[in-house]
């Protein structure tokens, strides 16, 4: 890893990652290879955001000061998502875009970078520690598709370094959840009376605490998601003959951070960042989103969704409580920013909150912030985009998406999502997007460019949408908005759903008709 140029302290990073909305240790590595980058102090921002979880990739910009932004995919591959969704879904020309006056850059994803090996390395020594690598096999899996044939490739490539480059291992192959060679086949694929499997995956979940023991022999069927990471703890399990090490997914290895920043400073020497923002520098005048919430705060906004922001009685700093709280006298009372991400996570029935708008925020903490910087950062947290989107909503330079652009570009198992008709699609946002029940955010997007939304779905325009407590006028004037400016992946599942069920009964009609 090289010293970091000096134009990258004046830079955001955005580090992209898929996330999921059911389970809720998918997005956890990203958020924390982002905090040790945002720790070292390289970048002057570091910010995350998610194909499946909040803050979209549309959002993310507003999250920003940077004039120049570096986004690194924490994929494995550089496969289907990484070359058609992320730049489609974060409006890409290629690898350097010039938009409203930024300069964004496109970095490879950090599964293919070739110090993912010494990662490879580092955990099947820490998973079998003392094992003679001449007696141990090495299986590195992956999942497997045909959606894109680089999917693979990124796997192949280590199996390749790991094999040519000396490491000592008996015998180093590659496999596959869903295509040949097949993961169940390890026993068949290696010799060697030892056999450690690293699944190449960015984050553990239900691929690799469910699916994968189960191909492995490990366990006879699919348990409970993160069933307490009792198959890593088992090993070595004697199983076929052999004595197999199963790890848990290299993305969750904490030196992927630097293999993120690896990746920037390969951008940087590949296509002469320095000389290219000195040639053509970028022109964006984008006020500070750290004063901006200083002067909302001085004029009294003093909440955001469910979170009160008060002055610490030290004379520095901030105290946060939820809004029912604010005379409590119990509260367990955490420190610092990345404290909030935690608190926000789970409801109080301990459920994954994937909607950080739901009116599901738990009660009984306090947090203590030092600065206006470490508050914004918290915010962040608790409520993705929100103070960006409320800054560029005040000036004007918010950019809604309208729902049937959004429907209009999916693609693969979403591209019939538009096959809704206008009744419907504000149907369903009536049904999804309740305020009480579901999002407190306010809904600005419109239903095409020149139609806004109608019908069930106006409740969600309005001033007072984003409160759920009882005197919203009152607390319209204090807060914060939580806005919306584009419609999340619920709305999209939903309207996929729906087009579904309208094909088949198109379909059942004609038929009928024959």
């Amino acid at each position: 890893m090289s010293a970091s140029p000096s134009h990258l302290s004046q830079a955001a990073l955005i580090i992209v990652g898929h996330g999921s909305t059911v389970n809720p240790d998918s997005s956890a590595p990203t958020h924390q290879h982002a905090d040790a980058l945002r720790r070292q102090g390289i970048f002057r921002e570091v910010a995350c955001c998610f194909w499946k979880e909040e803050p979209t990739m549309t959002e993310v910009f507003e999250s920003v000061d940077s004039e120049v932004i570096y986004i690194v995919p924490n994929f494995i591959s550089e496969g289907y998502f990484c070359q058609q969704v992320l730049p489609r879904e974060l409006r890409l020309d290629g690898p350097v875009t010039r938009r409203d006056g930024r300069v964004i850059l496109y970095c490879d994803p950090v599964g293919i970078h070739p110090n993912m090996t010494r990662l490879l390395l580092q955990r099947a020594a820490e998973v079998a520690p003392g094992v003679p690598r001449e007696q141990t096999g090495l299986v590195i899996v992956g999942h497997g598709t045909n959606l894109n044939d680089n999917s693979t490739k990124a796997i192949q490539d280590q199996v390749r370094l790991i094999r040519e480059g000396g490491h000592g291992f008996a015998e180093v192959v590659d496999a596959y959840m869903e295509e040949a060679p097949f993961v169940a086949d390890w026993d068949k694929l290696t010799t060697a009376p030892h056999v450690v499997v690293v699944p190449f995956f960015i984050a553990d979940g239900l691929h690799s605490f469910q699916d994968i023991p189960v191909l492995l022999g490990i366990e006879q069927e699919t348990g409970k998601a993160l069933s307490q990471m009792d198959v890593f703890r088992h090993n070595p399990i004697s199983l076929r003959g052999r004595q197999l090490y199963y790890s848990q997914a290299i993305g969750t290895e904490a030196l992927l951070a630097d293999v993120i920043l690896d990746q920037v400073h390969d951008f940087d020497a590949r296509h002469g960042t320095a000389s290219l923002l000195a040639q053509e520098p970028p022109t964006a005048q984008r006020p500070s989103l750290t004063l901006a919430l200083e002067k909302w705060l001085a004029a009294g906004r003093d909440q955001i969704g469910q979170v009160a922001i008060r002055s610490s009685a030290q004379g520095s700093g901030y105290t946060l409580r939820h809004i029912q709280d604010l005379d409590a006298t119990d509260l367990t009372v955490a420190e610092g920013a990345e404290a909030a991400r935690e608190i926000a996570r789970c409801d109080a029935a301990g459920e994954f909150r994937p909607i950080k708008t739901a009116p599901t925020l738990r009660r009984g903490w306090e947090l203590h912030l030092p600065d206006t910087a470490s508050l914004l950062l918290a915010l962040e947290f608790f409520y993705p985009a929100a103070v960006g989107m409320a800054a560029a909503a005040e000036l004007g330079t918010l950019a809604p998406v309208p729902l049937r652009h959004l429907l209009g570009r999916q693609t693969g198992m979403y591209r019939f999502a538009n096959g809704i008709s206008d009744e419907q699609a504000c149907q369903i946002i009536a049904d999804k997007c309740q305020t009480c029940t579901h999002c407190m955010r306010r809904i600005i997007f419109p239903l095409q460019q020149d139609q806004p939304l109608f019908g069930p779905a106006e409740a969600k325009l309005g001033n007072t949408a984003g409160h759920a407590h009882a005197d919203a006028s009152e607390a319209a004037q204090r807060s914060i908005p939580l806005l919306c400016m584009e419609a999340c992946n619920h709305i999209v599942s939903a309207a996929r759903g729906v087009a579904r069920a309208n094909h088949e009964r198109k379909t059942a009609e004609g038929e009928k008709a024959a």
